[in-house]
């Protein structure tokens, strides 16, 4: 600890070592750059990347420990480096800003963010709402707007509807006029449906069956994997001749091209943690959060949070039902009293 007697402090949990519990400590409270703004946070979303990265099996997220975990937030901005002009003291801001590479996260009282990457929180919706939207909402985008370039009138499939990027991705496909259908459980139908969406049974339907069922044997103009392995197998086969576009958020592992090519379709990826690790492109994950905050505060596009907010202190236990599975929604730990 810087030993200026100058210096802010802030509490933050630590992670000293992979898959052990959080240590709360004091450590000096970041001063932001020029093009930065320091964020008191509000609340921090979890997602299950954030699971990953606890227990050590998130290589590809590079961090270091010890280290500041967590990435998505919502709080309000305190003090603007002197090239910032599009954020003043008191604005509500959320964004993916911090938990990968060398980047302090989000489990802690502040932190700062280039301004270029974070937007406005819409006025209608809460800390805890806009905390849990970042990465799930981003990733989503990515696979339907930026690879896809959905269009009003396609059919899309996309697997895990039900999930933290599925649940997204499903609304934004509707908002943009596409006829949406997605595999889930049983349990989860009428959710999908009021987003707008057809719900398709994958535990009593093969892929052969929902695609002659749904799109009378052609396949789906779009599909998006947010579940991986076998799933994205079944991806190639229930996508387009010729024209179909396959999208996965969990691309790697080792998988059979020939179903894909035998249908003349083709395949994307979505890594949507590139911006944070290469200081690229973090404009236009700032540009994407504007569309959620337009789409959130129209109402086209909801996030799902599971009943009970954690504090700090309670982070272990937090990380804890993420990694049962049990939560009814995205989990949100508030960071400040």
């Amino acid at each position: 600890m810087n030993s200026d007697l100058n210096t802010k402090t802030m509490k933050a949990l630590i992670t000293e070592e992979f898959g052990k519990p959080f240590v709360m400590k004091d450590i000096d409270q970041p001063i932001p750059k020029d093009h930065q703004v320091l964020i008191r946070i509000k609340a921090a979303g979890l997602n299950p990347l954030d699971l990953k990265i606890k227990n050590g099996q998130a290589a590809h997220a590079q961090v270091n420990l010890p280290a500041v975990l967590g990435i998505d937030m919502s709080g309000i901005v305190i003090e603007t480096g002197k090239n910032v002009h599009d954020f003043k003291m008191g604005d509500e801001v959320f964004g993916m800003v911090g938990g990968i590479g060398d980047h302090q996260g989000t489990l802690a009282e502040y932190i700062t963010a280039d301004a270029e990457h974070i937007s406005l929180k819409p006025k209608s919706i809460s800390f805890q709402e806009a905390a849990a939207i970042p990465l799930i909402f981003i990733t989503a985008w990515e696979a339907l707007a930026d690879q896809i370039n959905i269009q009003s009138g396609q059919t899309v499939l996309i697997h895990g509807g039900a999930g933290g990027v599925g649940h997204m991705a499903v609304q934004i496909a509707v908002a943009k006029g596409a006829k949406v259908y997605t595999t889930v459980q049983p349990n989860s139908s009428d959710q999908i449906r009021k987003y707008g969406a057809e719900p398709i049974d994958y535990t009593t339907l093969s892929v052969d069956q929902y695609v002659q069922q749904y799109t009378n044997g052609l396949g789906f103009d779009a599909v998006v994997d947010t579940v991986g392995g076998s799933v994205l197998d079944d991806s190639f086969r229930a996508v387009k001749q010729y024209t179909g576009h396959v999208v996965s958020i969990l691309g790697w592992g080792t998988h059979s091209l020939a179903p894909l090519s035998f249908r003349n379709a083709k395949y994307s990826g979505v890594f949507t943690l590139y911006p944070l690790l290469s200081g690229e492109r973090k404009k236009h994950h700032g540009d994407i959060l504007k569309e959620a905050a337009l789409l959130m505060e129209t109402g086209k596009v909801k996030v799902q949070l599971h009943s009970q907010s954690y504090s700090l202190e309670q982070a272990d236990d937090a990380y804890s039902l993420l990694e049962s599975g049990k939560a009814t929604g995205k989990i949100v730990i508030c960071c400040e009293k």
